[in-house]
């Protein structure tokens, strides 16, 4: 795949979707880790799998559908990603611009990042939902590294509000409108597949992260440099290493998700509501 990422490589894969629907969708929303329960909401879907779809990626992790689910959400046109990509499955992070690079070239102008995270701050809880303020990405190469490509945005970006103020403030409304509390603070990025030491995770509090994760950050960046409004989720699903004296599994996160899982559908959807 590597060297093909040129324009007509991205319209390729938006041109293939756009062929299966008869609309144009506003909001992209991308489900993390046993987070998927959201896309059951959606009315009217077109259900495409990623293997479908030309020169797009495919999923590897087991407890992501891997599944493009098109249709109507809260009386809104959206495209839902149930199940995304990591680096950590073997991708180069230049290749995980391809899904945000197709959903701008459907016309999703705000994107809804979601995902599963362990807390850092020791004020979190499992089950608490944290509003992404900002994040810490210090290793590995941009997502927009190599040749720029124009029509997708320029060379040099800004992100001081990549995610942004106006639909984290929308976020808190709605959440009080229907009786979730929420938290809200900064998502470290973190390689994985390995969870993080005690060791790191005491480093990642004192740099500043009130959650960690091995997502979420390259869909960001890429949806920053061509224009988008991003709202980022956070499940707290676990407590960080070295938060408790016990190891961190899989199960512990699949476990919160399924008891969060009413609670984040409910918050989505009134957020998707309230977008203009």
């Amino acid at each position: 795949m590597k060297g093909k990422f040129d324009y007509e490589y991205f319209k390729e894969s938006a041109d293939y979707i756009l062929e299966k629907i008869d609309f144009k969708p506003e909001i992209a929303i991308i489900l993390g880790s046993a987070l998927g329960s959201i896309a059951e909401e959606i009315k009217n879907p077109v259900i495409i799998d990623y293997k479908e779809i030309p020169n797009f990626l495919v999923s590897t992790v087991q407890s992501h559908a891997g599944k493009l689910i098109l249709g109507e959400l809260s009386g809104k046109k959206v495209t839902c990603m149930s199940g995304r990509f990591h680096y950590y499955e073997g991708y180069d992070f230049e290749e995980l611009v391809a899904p945000v690079r197709v959903f701008h070239l459907l016309g999703v102008k705000t994107l809804i990042l979601t995902n599963a995270a362990g807390a850092v701050n020791t004020s979190f809880k499992p089950g608490d939902i944290m509003i992404i303020r900002d994040h810490i990405k210090l290793m590995g190469a941009s997502p927009m590294r190599g040749t720029n490509i124009e029509e997708f945005g320029p060379r040099f970006f800004d992100v001081s509000d990549m995610y942004t103020k106006e639909l984290r403030d929308l976020a808190k409304r709605c959440a009080n409108k229907i009786g979730i509390s929420l938290q809200e603070g900064v998502y470290y990025f973190c390689p994985g597949p390995q969870f993080e030491t005690p060791a790191e995770i005491k480093a990642i509090r004192i740099l500043g992260g009130d959650a960690v994760g091995m997502s979420t950050v390259t869909e960001a960046l890429t949806a920053a440099h061509c224009g988008m409004k991003v709202l980022g989720l956070s499940l707290i699903s676990n407590m960080a290493a070295g938060v408790l004296n016990q190891p961190i599994t899989t199960e512990e996160v699949d476990e919160i998700g399924a008891k969060a899982s009413e609670k984040f559908r409910r918050l989505i959807s009134e957020i998707v509501k309230e977008i203009d």
